[in-house]
């Protein structure tokens, strides 16, 4: 009684979270007690969401990818992430709906937060994400997709843009959506 920081998670939090994700109120829970012992400050910088990445992809270099992910999550534009930002994000990117992975996906790609993607936007992603793969799964990429540029300038085929136009949030759902190519050329995925 008396202190001042609350480990407890707020009521208001939780029945957010729990309207807005598919996790249940012990998981939330649970999460939130591992959140706080990992970020007593109850904040994750992007220097320990960097950390959090290079274990997720220790034969890569996750530093520019991990840096777009934390600026797409951070949704008050803090320099942080706070309990809530973390599980939304966690929630989009696993457990999500297609379409709302998909409207992450864009704002991961909207590196400058203008509501538009640009060729360059995704030439740039596309580099962060070549980084994740090991050198020796590069080398078993198809000659079409073998080099950042090469992502980039087949991804950008799939919207019929032209390299100096935009491209909006629907335009980018339903490209990728129709494109079962696209898919694989947003992300990676590590071999287990």
């Amino acid at each position: 009684m008396g202190n001042a920081k609350s480990s407890a998670m707020s009521k208001e939090i939780l029945e957010d979270l729990k309207l807005n994700t598919k996790f249940s109120e012990n998981e939330l829970s649970q999460w939130y007690e591992n959140f706080q012992k990992q970020c007593p400050s109850g904040r994750i910088s992007p220097e320990e969401f960097k950390k959090i990445y290079e274990r997720f992809f220790p034969e890569s270099d996750a530093t520019s990818y991990a840096q777009h992910v934390f600026r797409s999550f951070d949704q008050n534009d803090d320099g942080t992430l706070d309990f809530k930002e973390y599980i939304i994000a966690l929630h989009m990117t696993s457990t999500g709906k297609t379409e709302r992975k998909l409207e992450w996906a864009f704002s991961l790609f909207d590196v400058d937060k203008n509501g538009y993607i640009t060729k360059s936007e995704v030439a740039e992603i596309c580099q962060a994400i070549f980084k994740l793969i090991p050198k020796d799964e590069q080398e078993d990429l198809p000659a079409d997709e073998n080099t950042p540029e090469k992502r980039a300038d087949k991804l950008w085929s799939f919207f019929n843009k032209k390299d100096n136009e935009r491209l909006a949030e629907g335009e980018f759902i339903q490209g990728v959506l129709e494109n079962e190519d696209a898919i694989h050329l947003i992300q990676y995925e590590p071999k287990k």
